[in-house]
């Protein structure tokens, strides 16, 4: 490489240091100057125009520009909570008494539906079911749409919805705790599970979609399936969590023909932890995508060496689900009040709902394994 080209990567080097961009981004300076240079070759005075120091600035710009451009940035702004204080707590003795967290929302006739997990003080989990007119103020029904009947949800129940719809059904991917008599080594087992109604509150179970301990690179758990909302390549797309030996709690990526039956579709992890960042030790799929014009935008959940749960970002390939185009290098939401930080597990928000609104962007989350809360944005 000469002189002016590494002047060039310094120079893009140090404008991004200043500029501190919360982006990883899967393009490299040096490849977008191989571009800049290829272009500029095309003409018959660009090798002229790379020696002359009036062309560097203008090359530094340039590849800023597209490292910094919006289709690498979320379709939302910064986010606020609409509520400073939880918009669904536990309440009574019976099955939401300990816990009301983990929600997925949808907004459906007008009406926002929440699907929430509430669990009792034996620590069985089941599905409450709840709407609202305003999305913040819901109003719950006294008795839980999906309840532990089966033996993959023996004692734990049934845990962390996401919900999408296709045509007239909606789809509800789940986890399945088995705590009594699983396969694990401790007798215990949570497994991917899926679910369909017409109405949101009538449930039929498709079973486990994606079981615990017999994956292609997953050697433990499946949870947390996240379905994209249209087909790619003739094929449906699903981001979940799994076990990577020597790495827990990885996220994967499944594809089906039906949505009903799913296979992996890599031998390793579609997206990974990062050592010393805020999710060095969990990458967990959070609502379903959100497809944009630059691709498969995906909100997960992460967790630090402290076990700080926090919100991130990651853009996929629109014609390529397992290509990653972009990611968060900094958290875009974190604990913050109180009731975030105490509860059954402290120092969590785990968002897991999310609606569009008009012109802004609904997030709803579980605080602390113990509250319902909600986040807005403007949408971009």
């Amino acid at each position: 490489m000469g002189s002016a080209a590494r002047g060039v990567l310094n120079r893009i080097s140090l404008v991004l240091e200043r500029k501190k961009i919360g982006v990883e981004v899967l393009v490299s300076p040096s490849s977008i100057l191989r571009r800049g240079m290829n272009t500029m070759r095309e003409d018959s005075n660009s090798m002229a125009c790379l020696t002359k120091r009036s062309t560097l600035p203008l090359l530094v710009l340039s590849a800023v520009a597209a490292i910094a451009a919006p289709p690498l940035a979320p379709p939302f702004g910064n986010w606020t909570r609409l509520s400073p204080d939880p918009i669904v707590s536990p309440r009574g003795d019976g099955f939401e008494s300990a816990g009301t967290f983990n929600p997925a929302v949808v907004k459906e006739g007008g009406k926002f539906v929440m699907l929430y997990r509430a669990q009792d003080h034996n620590g069985t989990s089941s599905l409450g079911y709840a709407t609202s007119d305003d999305g913040i103020h819901f109003v719950r029904r006294p008795e839980p749409v999906l309840i532990s009947e089966t033996p993959y949800e023996k004692g734990g129940g049934v845990e962390d919805p996401r919900l999408v719809k296709f045509g007239d059904t909606f789809y509800l991917t789940y986890t399945g705790y088995n705590n009594v008599d699983g396969i694990g080594a401790d007798k215990k087992d949570a497994q991917l599970c899926l679910a369909t109604s017409t109405d949101l509150v009538h449930w039929q179970r498709q079973g486990i979609i994606l079981p615990a301990y017999k994956g292609k690179w997953n050697v433990k758990w499946t949870k947390s399936g996240a379905i994209v909302p249209k087909k790619i390549n003739g094929k449906y797309w699903m981001y979940f969590l799994a076990d990577a030996r020597g790495q827990d709690t990885q996220m994967g990526l499944a594809y089906s023909e039906d949505l009903l039956h799913w296979t992996e579709a890599l031998d390793h992890p579609v997206l990974s932890s990062r050592p010393g960042s805020f999710d060095s030790q969990v990458v967990e799929p959070g609502p379903p995508p959100v497809l944009t014009s630059e691709g498969i935008f995906l909100i997960y959940n992460g967790a630090d060496d402290k076990n700080i749960y926090s919100t991130g970002w990651v853009l996929f390939d629109k014609n390529d689900p397992t290509k990653v185009l972009a990611r968060a290098q900094a958290p875009i939401f974190s604990p913050g009040p109180e009731w975030e930080k105490v509860g059954q597990v402290p120092n969590v928000v785990f968002v897991e709902g999310l609606v569009r609104d008009g012109g802004r962007w609904l997030f709803y989350y579980g605080g602390a394994d113990k509250n319902v809360g909600v986040a807005t944005a403007l949408a971009r």
